[in-house]
């Protein structure tokens, strides 16, 4: 695409000159990272920049250029590149989706907080003191709050953050190669929220003008491909529930799932019956969930620790172990203990034999669960914290030797 001045005597367009930001000695860090920063709605929508330089995933030394969020409380991960976007972007960009799809709507609040921390930007009508450290996650949290409520009419109090399968990419470049527009459109037509933008620099004059266009999608197909995605979704998903409505475990998680919403457990909210025998949920730290399990003769519930580090998995349990007698008080009774050593994983669970097959009894078992998974989350997360910042300093330590 090229821009034109008009000389309206002559009836004549004057082409600009394209250059790239490389050629105008411009970075990518310093110079289109900020721009983002400072003016996201460039990127075609609103969006509430949460941080930048963000590389607190676990276990890793990756660098997420920026994190926002959208007016519906979804995570978009931003990646930036001042020419070409290389072959590789599209592949970095899922990677830190997966990466990011655990955090919880405290964890984005700690993320801001810190951001407003570390960068102090310019807050309108906001006193100086909200950058107290006593204050700044208050602030995060007013501030999110604001952000849905002026663009969407909800408040966080009433809306999860980063719901299920809800991460979106934005992929940001002077140019696209083929591998990565091809690749981006295979992923827009299986559902997954990919944008490229084209950020083209010309000069006219002394002066640096800036187009930024999305090139994929096509803007005027976008609300088309997402009214004909969610057909497509609902059509897959009622199939899967006609196929699924005749297996055991899948009427037994469907009926326990109503059950949860109506005595208010929010746990599992958000997550869908399915033919599995277990059903989890998030606990704070990543692939470390609450679970729940349904089996023909037993039923148990308990916390995972299924990380893809063996040693991160012992290193938690052991840290939860080493406080066994406390954490057992105050539960109401003896936990297993399973640290597994020939295996990756490990974990700490309650189980109650059952006749699981007789559905005539299942409310009896799903009252079971509701009560057991409750207890176990009440004991668990006050130490979520201290058990992340253990597991944190044995990922540093090991790093270093």
């Amino acid at each position: 695409m090229s821009l034109f001045t008009v000389d309206i005597t002559k009836k004549r367009l004057m082409p600009l000159n394209g250059t790239k930001l490389s050629e105008q000695q411009l970075t990518e860090r310093y110079d289109l990272q900020e721009w983002l920063v400072h003016h996201p709605d460039a990127l075609g929508e609103p969006l509430l920049m949460i941080q930048k330089e963000f590389s607190n995933f676990d276990g890793t030394k990756e660098r997420l250029d920026l994190l926002a969020l959208d007016i519906h409380g979804n995570l978009v991960l931003i990646e930036n590149k001042r020419d070409e976007s290389g072959k590789d972007v599209v592949w970095q960009a899922i990677k830190y989706a997966s990466y990011v799809a655990p955090f919880t709507t405290d964890d984005i609040e700690k993320i801001y907080a810190d951001y407003l921390q570390k960068y102090r930007p310019q807050l309108d009508d906001l006193d100086d003191d909200a950058f107290d450290l006593n204050k700044v996650k208050q602030t995060a949290k007013l501030l999110i709050d604001r952000f849905l409520a002026e663009n969407q009419g909800y408040s966080i109090q009433t809306k999860s953050l980063n719901t299920f399968n809800s991460q979106r990419i934005i992929l940001v470049a002077g140019e696209f190669g083929t591998e990565v527009t091809s690749t981006a459109l295979w992923l827009c037509d299986r559902g997954i929220d990919v944008k490229c933008v084209k950020v083209s620099p010309y000069l006219l004059n002394e002066q640096l003008l800036i187009h930024v266009q999305q090139i994929i999608p096509i803007p005027e197909a976008t609300e088309y491909m997402v009214r004909l995605g969610r057909k497509e979704a609902e059509d897959v998903q009622e199939k899967i529930k006609q196929d699924n409505s005749e297996d055991i475990r899948y009427q037994y998680w469907n009926k326990l799932l109503a059950y949860f919403t109506e005595n208010n457990n929010t746990l599992y909210n958000n997550i869908s019956a399915k033919t599995d025998h277990w059903l989890n949920a998030g606990s704070g730290i990543s692939f470390c969930p609450y679970s729940l399990t349904f089996l023909q003769k037993e039923i148990r519930i308990g916390i995972e620790f299924s990380r893809k580090d063996k040693d991160e998995n012992k290193r938690l349990f052991d840290f939860f172990y080493k406080q066994k007698e406390e954490i057992e008080a105050v539960f109401g009774q003896e936990l297993q203990w399973l640290r597994l050593d020939d295996r990756k994983s490990s974990r700490i669970q309650y189980a109650k034999y059952v006749d699981g097959y007789n559905n005539e009894i299942w409310q009896e078992y799903i009252i079971w669960h509701l009560k057991q998974i409750t207890r176990i989350e009440e004991v668990f997360k006050p130490l979520m914290k201290k058990a992340y910042q253990d597991l944190e300093d044995f990922i540093k330590s090991k790093a270093t030797h």
